[in-house]
């Protein structure tokens, strides 16, 4: 090869180098200048409003269940789900977005037959998309609204993106979605918190803008008020430090209320392990579903005990039904990895009756529903 067509090589190859770093540079400078995080203690809307007040003699309703974006059959698996089997293979999931629409169509649907079934008097749903590629644009929030027309309906935004072309495999895209809370009484107030998140940048931007929302129901004849919250906290935390800050946030706000003399309940998706207490040892409780995967790392700090809580203030979990599974592979029972990151909290003026996971068999997404049922002490 003569020293003239090396030269032309090294400067076309050069210049292609240039053109890749550059569009790369803009992209990466797109995604930087579309990220923003969404104001703490934002006021939320009121959709549907009902007038009804809640009876303080009356016996009450709530289920948390996270959606998912209606893409976990049990078919799928999860591209950010890491596990290992317990002959030590280490398995990793596929994808972004949901394997198909018509898959997707499929879990909406049999979610809002889930929702609907239940029956209850309000509902705690988180991974609620709006208008994301991930979803095939499939509006949730508008579809399960519209199905529950005798409920208001509460949206708190959790999650926006530019359009990401990560992972390379099935990128995914533009995303908006958030959490949806639905009541059959009337909310007189809502506002959005902002959990506090991690510091690392391109975790930021693959990861939910954190936060819970919080709404407030007046009691008939009473001045106090019935606080309903609904969260979903920080996955793949590896050590737990960053749930560990969205906790005592967390705690602060519980106990601003009860101080209040405010009836609290706060449930939806902890992303952390919610039975250790019915058990002798932490490593007891992650392993208490038979399985054959390992426990996460990223689960073995992600433990919650009573005693983390602010004064006054218990847990409502399900220790025999797991309510989340692992998502690094296909559902198969008794193989994933399962535990209990699904539930309440409640304050010691609200008398639990029951609290119970829905065994849906992970059909329509990586999570049971829970159910509790509850009075108010007076």
């Amino acid at each position: 090869m003569t020293k003239k067509v090396v030269k032309i090589v090294a400067v076309s190859l050069a210049g292609l180098i240039g053109a890749f770093v550059l569009v790369a540079g803009v992209y990466l400078a797109y995604v930087a200048l579309q990220y923003y995080r969404i104001d703490d203690n934002l006021i939320l809307s009121v959709e549907n409003a009902r007038e009804t007040a809640v009876s303080a003699d009356s016996e009450l309703s709530v289920m948390t269940y996270n959606l998912g974006f209606a893409s976990y059959s049990q078919e799928y698996s999860f591209f950010m789900d890491e596990g290992v089997m317990n002959d030590g293979e280490k398995t990793v999931g596929i994808y972004a977005k949901g394997m198909n629409k018509a898959d997707v169509r499929k879990n909406v649907d049999g979610q809002i037959s889930v929702v609907k079934s239940a029956g209850v008097d309000f509902y705690f749903l988180q991974e609620v998309d709006e208008k994301a590629h991930r979803s095939y644009k499939i509006n949730m929030r508008a579809e399960i609204s519209t199905a529950m027309d005798d409920y208001c309906s509460i949206y708190a935004e959790n999650f926006h993106t530019a359009y990401l072309l990560y992972p390379f495999n099935d990128p995914m895209g533009t995303t908006n979605a958030g959490m949806l809370t639905l009541s059959k009484y009337c909310v007189d107030g809502a506002v959005r918190r902002s959990f506090p998140l991690t510091d690392k940048f391109i975790e930021k931007l693959t990861d939910l803008d954190r936060c819970f929302s919080v709404h407030y129901l007046p009691v008939d004849g009473s001045d106090k008020k019935l606080v309903m919250i609904n969260l979903h906290m920080s996955a793949y935390d590896k050590g737990g430090t960053v749930r560990a800050k969205q906790l005592e946030m967390l705690n602060a706000v519980l106990k601003e209320e009860y101080e209040k003399g405010n009836y609290v309940v706060a449930g939806g998706d902890f992303n952390h392990c919610l039975i250790a207490d019915y058990f002798d040892s932490d490593e007891e409780a992650l392993s208490h579903f038979p399985s054959n995967q390992q426990t996460p790392e990223w689960m073995k700090n992600s433990v919650l005990h009573a005693s983390e809580l602010t004064d006054g203030f218990n847990i409502a979990a399900d220790k025999d039904v797991a309510t989340c599974r692992g998502a690094d592979i296909p559902y198969e029972k008794g193989v994933n990895y399962t535990t209990t990151l699904d539930g309440f909290l409640y304050s010691d003026n609200v008398e639990v009756v029951s609290v119970n996971t829905v065994d849906t068999e992970y059909e329509f997404s990586d999570h049971n529903p829970v159910t509790m049922r509850f009075k108010l002490k007076v």
